[in-house]
């Protein structure tokens, strides 16, 4: 890969950020660009004296372009519940306008193109577990639908500029991941229960906990990512953790890895929160030959320094 330029867009977020880390590795040169909407600088201020390493700070919602390069990784748009309700109108355009621009790019210049979707596309699914072949079970007016509905158009713009330009195209369907540089904020499972445990807080569960997740180590999930980049597969591919936890499950490995001795508040479940969600990697395994390999409770040790130093901030 020495010498080739990788274009990641939202590449200041928490997974386009550990991406930038394993593209350098591999010899790519990389140029980031973010509206730092959700992004940090600080997610990639260990690159700033890389030289193989650009960020431009840039709305990908208004035309863009970078000069000719050889990948583009699409991975702008708002992802945990706080910032795409805060940020609905945004989520929508990135996923409409902003997938139209970086697929321009890669049309362009003839570059291979990758777009981070999410098992979101299934909704509150009616299939256990979820199959790429499932079309969903989708809420397209309700809350949570500004980025359930952004990723689906977003799955349907690459698959057109497949069938219609021929650009090269992958498409990865994200399943819950988790891991350092994640915002403590952001609503999700893993950083609300970390941050709530370290502080001495309850730990809010919402309904009776029993709703399932399926939660993948950071570094699995880009090993998933580099693998399906390489492959010719252009239609959805699972990359997620298959083993399932109950939300309650997840809640007490998180105060046993960090010594806690927080109560489990529950509250009400919040709209069109999905019951049940957990891939079948049957595909990812046969075609990439890719598989996690970091259980939940060793992911949630990794993580805890990290999030221990973010709660201290």
């Amino acid at each position: 890969m020495s010498g080739q330029r990788a274009l990641v867009t939202g590449g200041a977020g928490f997974l386009g950020s550990h991406l930038c880390d394993a593209l350098l590795a591999e010899g790519w040169n990389v140029i980031v660009i973010d509206n730092l909407l959700t992004g940090r600088r600080a997610n990639l201020a260990h690159l700033a004296k890389d030289s193989r390493f650009e960020f431009v700070e840039k709305d990908i919602c208004e035309p863009f372009d970078v000069g000719r390069v050889d990948y583009v990784f699409h991975f702008a748009s708002p992802a945990s519940p706080v910032d795409y309700t805060q940020h609905g109108i945004e989520t929508l355009q990135v996923g409409s306008l902003g997938t139209f621009h970086a697929l321009d790019i890669a049309r362009k210049y003839n570059a291979k193109y990758l777009v981070s979707s999410t098992s979101e596309c299934y909704g509150d699914p009616l299939e256990h577990p979820q199959k790429e072949t499932y079309w969903g079970n989708v809420n397209s007016i309700g809350p949570r639908s500004v980025y359930d509905e952004a990723k689906r158009f977003t799955e349907a713009v690459t698959m057109a500029y497949h069938r219609y330009h021929k650009v090269d195209t992958r498409i990865a369907r994200i399943f819950n991941t988790y891991g350092p540089r994640m915002q403590l904020n952001d609503g999700r499972v893993v950083p609300n229960f970390m941050k709530q445990a370290l502080r001495g807080e309850d730990l809010t569960v919402y309904g009776d906990g029993s709703q399932t997740r399926s939660f993948c180590y950071v570094s699995d999930e880009i090993d998933g990512f580099t693998r399906l980049a390489k492959s010719g597969e252009h239609l959805p591919v699972n990359i997620g953790n298959p083993n399932e936890f109950t939300i309650l499950e997840c809640a007490q490995r998180v105060l046993k890895v960090t010594g806690s001795r927080s109560k489990i508040r529950y509250e009400a479940l919040p709209p069109d929160d999905p019951k049940q969600r957990r891939p079948d990697i049957t595909k990812a395994r046969e075609l990439l030959g890719w598989e996690p390999k970091i259980d939940l409770e060793t992911g949630l040790r990794m993580s805890l320094e990290y999030f221990k130093s973010a709660v201290a901030q």
